[in-house]
């Protein structure tokens, strides 16, 4: 469990009032964090699954009826249309790595209502989208089993998905893997053939439907990549999101838009537009162009590939789905019920009540035409991610410090937002009254219900507050709560804060403005500012609720404009500190008490480094084994090294002439005898990475990235210097 994780929980239940404090006993027994448990492949697996279904397997045949040999530039379009939409989601959940997805990026960004109506559209919709898929199952089942009654089998696999994703996310998105192992290896086989045997002939004609058909065909096939953005619902889940996701994301979108392209001008190529388009549009059309190009054995072929792709389809959906009313029931949008989360991590609540409504809506409705209609909602979705990006990064709050930031700011967001708009109205009335009744629904709930029980405030006040307008305060101590959800970058900088720490060992116990107190009088001996003013922000920040403190940890830190690089101050306190009127301020107890605390002031220009140091701190903190190292570790230079512990198999030395490095400069690689099971990775020399050669010499100032096990770096970190030289 991550612990600053739970802290963001404390800390939002201070900000909502203290009835939310009040809690069921259930509640309280149960844990409040998701685990952290989906890869890169995870990532991509979950997003490309998502897609690779309806836009091969079902939606050809209809977009060969509406744009006839230039269907693939209408997936093509859609695909531009939406691509703001698509970064300015992955920019989201770089920042701001949570469970629920839109939910949580609009509710933070434009306020609880835009938040309400974003969060109930897009489970709506997802729950919708799941059906279809289930649906999309029985197109092909019945190319063999003729007459077959898919409400039942429907219920039945989204029952079985629901149980997967009970399990663990792990276990779901490694099921998801295995399928679309499997469903990629048949496609290879079906466009490898399908290449061979396309002919030119079929694209005479290519721009007979003209523009105006392309564009509503788009409108038709952007469904198709809708997917793609499901797996930032569980971003919460995904271990180094900054570099996982919009890689995973952006692995996808390169996937399935070159299998989209390829695979519908080998359905043409191959069969023609006239049997794709015969009788409205062919419902099963990998299966009858897999039928001309090996027999029965091909449509065999995609038929299991198709369910491989609808089943990812439904599993992806509730896996997503199931996450928004965990994500507004922590914000108390939905009951405090869908805010548990069981004994294996995922939100059991949400998993129960999602497969519930899909199993309602594929028994009692044509989910396939619903659907549809959804799919505008979604539209609405992505157009309000680009004005999120706009609004988060206009409110400059500085804990706002995504991992990625999509490109061409602000003309491209703008675009994503008509671009949407238009296409909308392209599709017609009935789609804009859908999308009007979601939004309606998720006001009036907001308005009747969750008006009283949310106190809360969307970034956009804080652009408001640059007009002359209030600002909402709890948003930047509830970005900085969630630090360890970043993708913290150890060694370095970081390492050399470390060892330049200044460090207090009391035995207490003692009050929080005792330790306060003397670690405000360490940095004024380094820094331009007096203690007492030092002190001020700490107990400021301690009061409102900035201070993340939580597995016998406290993180006590300010930004100033007079420092231009980090100071931090170690604190151990053997019997723990005690923080006065914690029950007053509406803070839940502790529990344990708190023998670390870490003072760190930072460079107010530069907030980034700032919350990189403390995503470091809270990384290590988290750690099981670090409470135990800290309270044994004899004297300053032990408390140093077990803040900087090699768990992740790296080690950053940096060359000076000034401490026992100065034995390795001058030297060349080949000259050196590291310990077994260690090796110089890279070397960063005035701005520029060198790979090491054996004849590399070493100069004052190299940063060597050693990369090994463990016991051998740390060995090398107390040795480097006296005992590695040939």
């Amino acid at each position: 469990m991550s612990s600053l994780m739970l802290l963001q929980s404390q800390q939002e239940s201070k900000r909502v009032g203290s009835d939310e404090l009040r809690g069921d006993k259930a509640a309280r027994q149960s844990p409040l964090v998701l685990k952290k448990q989906l890869g890169l492949w995870d990532v991509y697996a979950l997003s490309t699954g998502a897609t690779l279904s309806a836009g091969v397997f079902l939606l050809p045949g209809l977009a060969a009826a509406g744009a006839g040999a230039a269907m693939p530039l209408s997936y093509l379009l859609g695909a531009a249309i939406l691509l703001p939409g698509l970064l300015s989601h992955v920019e989201l959940a770089t920042a701001m790595p949570k469970a629920g997805g839109i939910y949580y990026f609009l509710d933070r960004s434009l306020g609880p209502l835009a938040g309400t109506i974003g969060g109930f559209g897009t489970w709506i919709a997802l729950i919708l989208k799941s059906s279809f898929a289930l649906i999309g199952v029985g197109a092909y089942l019945q190319l063999f089993v003729p007459g077959l009654q898919m409400g039942p089998v429907a219920a039945g696999l989204a029952v079985f998905f629901g149980v997967v994703n009970y399990f663990g996310t792990k276990k779901s998105g490694s099921f998801q893997g295995l399928l679309l192992l499997g469903l990629l290896i048949l496609l290879a086989w079906f466009l490898g053939l399908g290449v061979l045997r396309t002919e030119l002939s079929h694209f005479s004609g290519f721009f007979a439907s003209g523009s105006g058909g392309i564009i509503s065909t788009a409108g038709l096939v952007i469904v198709s990549y809708m997917g793609l953005t499901k797996v930032v619902g569980v971003a919460e889940e995904v271990k180094n999101p900054g570099r996982n996701l919009p890689l995973g994301m952006f692995l996808a979108l390169g996937t399935v838009v070159g299998i989209f392209i390829l695979g519908t001008s080998v359905m043409v190529g191959v069969v023609g537009v006239d049997t794709l388009a015969q009788g409205g549009g062919d419902l099963t059309p990998a299966a009858t162009v897999a039928e001309r190009l090996a027999g029965p054995w091909g449509a065999i072929i995609m038929t299991v590939a198709a369910l491989f792709a609808f089943s990812m389809a439904a599993n992806a959906g509730v896996m997503s789905a199931a996450r928004y009313p965990l994500a507004m029931a922590r914000d108390r949008i939905l009951p405090d019920l869908f805010s548990k989360i069981g004994a294996r991590g995922t939100p059991t609540i949400g998993i129960a009540v999602t497969v519930g409504l899909i199993v309602l809506s594929v028994t009692l409705f044509d989910p396939t035409k619903i659907a549809k209609l959804a799919s505008a909602f979604k539209l609405v979705v992505f157009a309000l991610s680009c004005i999120a990006v706009i609004v988060m990064r206009e409110s400059r709050i500085e804990s706002y410090d995504p991992a990625y930031r999509s490109p061409f700011y602000p003309g491209f967001h703008i675009l994503g937002v008509l671009g949407p708009a238009w296409l909308i109205v392209k599709m017609g009335p009935l789609p804009t009254l859908f999308t009007g009744g979601l939004i309606l629904f998720g006001a009036t709930w907001y308005s009747y219900y969750a008006r009283d029980r949310s106190n809360r405030a969307g970034a956009i006040y804080h652009v408001f507050e640059r007009l002359g307008r209030q600002r909402s305060n709890g948003l930047d101590p509830e970005f900085r709560s969630s630090l360890d959800q970043r993708s913290p970058s150890l060694g370095g900088p970081f390492e050399e804060l470390c060892r330049a720490a200044r460090v207090l060992d009391l035995r207490g116990p003692l009050d929080f403005e005792e330790v306060a107190t003397q670690a405000s009088q360490l940095l004024a001996i380094d820094l331009p500012v007096p203690s007492s003013r030092l002190l001020g922000e700490f107990l400021e920040g301690m009061r409102i609720g900035a201070t993340p403190v939580s597995h016998g940890a406290a993180l006590p830190h300010l930004l100033l404009d007079v420092v231009n690089r980090p100071f931090l101050v170690l604190a151990r306190v053997r019997d723990g500190v005690e923080f006065d009127g914690r029950h007053k301020q509406g803070r839940p107890a502790m529990e344990e008490p708190v023998r670390a605390l870490f003072f760190l002031v930072g460079p107010k220009a530069d907030p980034a480094q700032h919350l990189d140091t403390l995503a470091n701190i809270a990384s290590r903190v988290d750690q099981e084994s670090f409470m135990q190292e800290w309270l044994d570790a004899e004297g300053g230079a032990e408390l140093k090294r077990t803040l900087v512990r090699d768990e992740d198999g790296i080690l950053v030395i940096t060359l000076r002439a000034s401490d026992d490095s100065r034995a390795l400069i001058g030297l060349r690689v080949s000259e050196l005898s590291l310990p077994d099971d260690t090796l110089i990775a890279t070397i960063h020399r005035e701005g520029k990475v060198i790979i090491p050669q054996g004849d590399t010499a070493l100069f004052a100032g190299d940063r060597l990235s050693v990369i090994g096990r463990p016991e051998a770096l740390s060995s090398l970190r107390d040795h480097a210097g006296h005992g590695y030289r040939s």
